[in-house]
């Protein structure tokens, strides 16, 4: 039996923090995972644009408010869940994902959380557990499912790396380099095909 774990954002939904950056016109905060590897580095970077900029959670969801799914993506997840089992496995957090889910038809989710004061400061972020794309792909694997997982950034290769099938999604020019052993589609047509391969078999 096989589950198919995927990423979140650019793959079924707009990068948040990119979105937010356009809107506050803060250039620095459109760094993502697909530039930086380091995941708590990228989040400390981040926490700290916000506090010296004077921004709430407030602010971010309201941007998160008028996003969409992308083209394509809604369909995609209720194919999903026709054939397979179908977890998304984020590094997003449950304080931004609710409205995006809901868009979604709320698909099984597994991200981190934020901590923050009464006034709405983002104070700090809270991970799942450590290492979390890949110890979630291992528990799945523990359950006897075989793991199919795809994404598009640094922090998803180690899920699609401990998967029984990896697949790169959509990637930017930089991780197909470091990562060259990995399938890659380049849109859900393709995705599809790939997942059918293994998982519809």
């Amino acid at each position: 039996m096989w589950i198919v774990c995927a990423d979140l954002e650019g793959v079924f939904v707009p990068e948040v923090w990119i979105n937010f950056a356009k809107k506050t016109g803060i250039d620095a905060l459109k760094l993502t995972t697909r530039d930086i590897k380091d995941y708590d580095e990228l989040m400390r970077y981040r926490l700290k644009i916000l506090d010296e900029h004077n921004l709430k959670i407030q602010d971010i969801q309201g941007v998160i408010a008028t996003m969409k799914p992308l083209e394509g993506a809604l369909e995609f997840t209720r194919w999903l869940r026709r054939v397979t089992r179908f977890a998304i496995v984020s590094d997003t957090f449950v304080e931004f994902a609710k409205p995006l889910m809901e868009q979604l038809e709320n698909p099984f989710l597994l991200c981190h959380s934020l901590e923050i004061d009464a006034t709405g400061r983002v104070v700090d972020y809270k991970l799942r557990q450590p290492d979390p794309k890949r110890r979630t792909v291992e528990a799945f694997q523990s359950l006897k499912y075989k793991v199919l997982a795809f994404g598009d950034s640094y922090n998803d290769i180690p899920m699609v790396e401990s998967a029984d099938v990896g697949i790169l999604y959509c990637p930017p020019d930089n991780v197909v380099r470091d990562y060259p052993q990995f399938p890659v589609a380049r849109n859900l047509s393709e995705l599809k095909a790939l997942i059918e391969k293994y998982v519809c078999e």
